[in-house]
C-alpha cells in the first residue's frame, strides 16, 4: 500500500469517526478510529521495509566493490 493510500484510509477513519461522534453512533466512531491505527500501522511498516531495503542495498553494494 501507498502511503498515499495509507492517509487516504486515515482520512476517511477520522472522517468516519467523525460522523459517528456527530450522530451518535459509536460503532461508527470505533470503526473510524480502527481504520485510522491500521492506516498508522500500515505506514510504520511501509517505513521499515524501506528502511530495511536500503541497508539491505547498502551492504549488497559493499560486498560489489570489493
Amino acid at each position: 500500500m501507498s502511503g498515499f493510500e495509507n492517509k487516504a484510509e486515515e482520512f476517511g477513519g477520522k472522517l468516519k469517526e467523525g460522523v459517528g461522534e456527530a450522530v451518535g453512533n459509536e460503532k461508527l466512531k470505533a470503526e473510524g478510529k480502527s481504520d485510522q491505527v491500521k492506516a498508522e500501522l500500515k505506514e510504520k511498516f511501509d517505513e521499515a521495509g524501506e528502511r530495511l531495503k536500503e541497508s539491505v542495498d547498502k551492504v549488497l553494494g559493499a560486498f560489489k566493490k570489493d
